[in-house]
């Protein structure tokens, strides 16, 4: 997670998970009390237990929906495909099928075409020397795993790439930047680091494509 909203909805969401310990403790204490107390009873002007224990429950939900949205990453998305961001300019290349792919896998459109833009810069017939192929540079072995028949389709490549990076996501509980580590070098060796693997390609690629999915947030179209 990057920037300083991120960084404030996360300790939004941490003060206010503090208060809920707090009454919690408050509540039990009051109930081991001489005769018991219910815990709507009223204490000052902060109301009753459960209503403070209610709206802090919702603030730290809230804290913690934020700082995920701050990320580039969906919460609770559905098959609906409901996502954290808007589409991406229809001037991008490829922008029907990035949106499309992105809404289906429940992923930030910008997100996919930052990292489109990292992996080929829009070239659907480009290949590395390890074999990954199209526009998302997927492994042959990768591309079959998520049914890709020809990595140099656009629809196709674009589809696969958007899977393999929901499945991460998933993996690395939504984390952006693992997910696009694991992306780029393999979930095995963000999981043998316990982060980011110290490779000078991975620690130069995540930066670089969450680079480009903050300019295609801001309206870039190249």
């Amino acid at each position: 997670m990057t920037g300083g909203a991120a960084v404030e909805s996360v300790g939004a969401a941490s003060t206010a998970a503090s208060r809920v310990a707090e009454l919690q403790q408050m509540i039990a204490q009051l109930e081991a009390g001489p005769g018991g107390v219910s815990t709507a009873s009223e204490s000052g002007s902060g109301g009753g237990f459960s209503e403070q224990l209610s709206a802090a429950t919702a603030a730290a939900g809230q804290g913690a929906s934020a700082a995920a949205a701050s990320s580039g990453i969906v919460t609770g998305a559905s098959s609906t495909g409901t996502t954290t961001g808007t589409p991406v300019d229809s001037a991008v290349p490829f922008a029907e099928q990035i949106n499309a792919a992105a809404a289906k896998n429940g992923i930030d459109p910008s997100l996919l075409a930052g990292l489109i833009k990292a992996e080929s810069n829009f070239q659907p017939d480009v290949g590395s020397g390890a074999g990954a192929q199209g526009l998302t540079e997927l492994m042959p072995e990768t591309a079959r795993s998520v049914g890709v028949v020809d990595p140099h389709n656009p629809t196709e490549s674009i589809e696969g790439g958007a899977r393999v990076l929901r499945e991460a996501l998933e993996k690395f509980g939504g984390n952006v930047e693992l997910a696009l580590a694991a992306y780029n070098a393999g979930a095995g060796a963000v999981e043998q680091y316990n982060g980011i693997p110290p490779y000078p390609e991975t620690q130069a690629y995540v930066p670089r494509v969450l680079g480009f999915a903050a300019e295609f947030r801001q309206g870039a179209t190249r």
